[in-house]
C-alpha cells in the first residue's frame, strides 16, 4: 500500500487531496501544528476525518518534520502547509518566510537525512509571477513576487529545483494559479464574496466591502487542481507544472456570477474600500496549462459558473443552518 505525508492537510488543498489518495487507496498521515482550538472542519466536511492519521508537527521544526516521515514512511510528501494569505504576509513576513520559505527547505531536509526515496511536491503558486513579464504564464515565464508571500514561495521554490538538481530527488513544484471551493478561508475573496452573498440575501448583511475588483485571476476548483499534484508523482521524472484554466476573470465579474446566483444585483451591495487594496497589486495573472495537458494529460473540468454556484449554495447552506430564518 502506498502511503502519503500532507503538510497542510487540515487546508483546503490538503482536504481534497487526502481524500483523493484514501479514494487511490493510499495510507494518508497528516502533519498538523496542534492549536488551542480543532482546526479539522474541512476534514469533516468531507467525511474523511476519522480515515486519517494526525501526526503532530510544525514546518518550522525540522525535528518533527522527520519524525513524522519516520512514522509516516511516506511513498510521497505533499507540502501544502504555509502562511498562505498573501494579505497577511506584509503584517507577519518573518513568520512567512519561516512557515512559507523556510519550512519548503525543512521538509526536503528531511527527506535527505532520512535516506527517503519518497517522492516530493511543493505547492508553488502563481503569486511568484507577480508583476508579470508575459501576457500569459507559464513555466518558463520569468518570477517578478510583489508580496512577502510570493518571496517566500519563490525561495521555496528555487529550493525543490536545487534538491532535485543537487541530491537527485524526486521534487516536483505545481505552479497552481487561484483555486478555490467550499473549503476556501473566509479570508480569501472568493470565499468573502461567496459568504456575503449569502448573508446578503438572507437579510444578515446590508452590504459587502471589497478592494480592487479590477484585479483578474485564473480561478479554478481545487478538487480538481489535486488531482494535478498526484499525477506529478506518478511521472517517470521529476518536473516543474503550471496548474491553471487558461481563463483570467475580474474580481467585479466574479461579483456579478455570485449576485446573479441568487438574484441580485452585485452593484447595489459592493462598497469599496480603500484598505483592502494592497501594497503592491498583482493585477493580472493568466496561467498557461499546456504542459499539464501534454504531459500529465491534466486539464481543469470545472467552469468559474459552476464554481461560484457550488460554493454559494454552500455558504447559503452554512448560513442557514447558523440561525433561524
Amino acid at each position: 500500500m502506498k502511503s502519503a505525508l500532507i503538510t497542510g492537510i487540515t487546508g483546503q488543498d490538503g482536504a481534497y487531496l487526502a481524500k483523493l489518495l484514501l479514494d487511490k487507496g493510499y495510507k494518508v498521515y497528516g502533519l498538523i501544528a496542534r492549536r488551542a482550538t480543532s482546526t479539522t472542519w474541512r476534514l469533516q466536511f468531507l467525511g474523511i476525518e476519522n480515515q486519517v492519521e494526525l501526526v503532530d508537527g510544525d514546518l518550522t521544526d525540522l525535528s518533527s518534520i522527520i519524525r513524522a516521515i519516520n512514522i509516516a514512511k511516506p511513498t510521497e510528501v505533499y507540502n501544502l502547509g504555509a502562511q498562505s494569505f498573501v494579505g497577511t504576509s506584509w503584517q507577519q513576513p518573518a513568520l512567512t518566510a519561516q512557515s512559507t520559505g523556510v519550512g519548503v527547505l525543512n521538509v526536503l531536509e528531511a527527506i535527505r537525512l532520512t535516506n527517503s526515496s519518497s517522492k516530493f511536491y511543493q505547492a508553488s503558486t502563481s503569486e511568484m509571477f507577480g508583476l508579470i513579464q508575459e501576457e500569459m504564464q507559464s513555466e518558463k515565464t520569468p518570477f517578478y513576487p510583489r508580496s512577502p508571500y510570493g518571496v517566500a514561495k519563490l525561495y521555496g521554490h528555487w529550493m525543490t529545483v536545487n534538491y532535485r538538481e543537487s541530491f537527485n530527488m524526486f521534487a516536483c513544484s505545481g505552479i497552481l494559479f487561484n483555486h478555490e471551493s467550499p473549503l476556501r478561508g473566509i479570508e480569501f475573496v472568493t470565499r468573502k464574496v461567496t459568504d456575503a452573498v449569502a448573508r446578503i440575501k438572507l437579510g444578515l448583511q446590508p452590504k459587502l466591502s471589497l478592494g480592487n475588483i479590477d484585479a483578474k485571476r485564473d480561478w479554478g476548483f481545487a478538487g480538481d487542481y489535486v488531482e494535478a499534484m498526484w499525477l506529478m508523482l506518478q511521472q517517470a521524472q521529476a518536473d516543474d507544472y503550471v496548474v491553471a484554466t487558461g481563463r483570467t476573470t475580474t474580481v467585479r465579474d466574479m461579483c456579478k456570477i455570485a449576485f446573479d446566483y441568487v438574484g441580485l444585483n452585485y452593484e447595489d451591495y459592493v462598497v469599496i474600500d480603500p484598505k483592502f487594496y494592497r501594497p503592491a497589486e498583482v493585477e493580472v495573472l493568466l496561467g498557461n496549462p499546456a504542459k499539464a495537458k501534454d504531459k500529465l494529460g491534466w486539464e481543469a473540468k470545472t467552469s468559474l459558473d459552476d464554481l461560484i454556484k457550488m460554493m454559494v449554495d454552500a455558504d447559503l447552506k452554512r448560513v442557514k443552518s447558523e440561525v433561524v430564518i
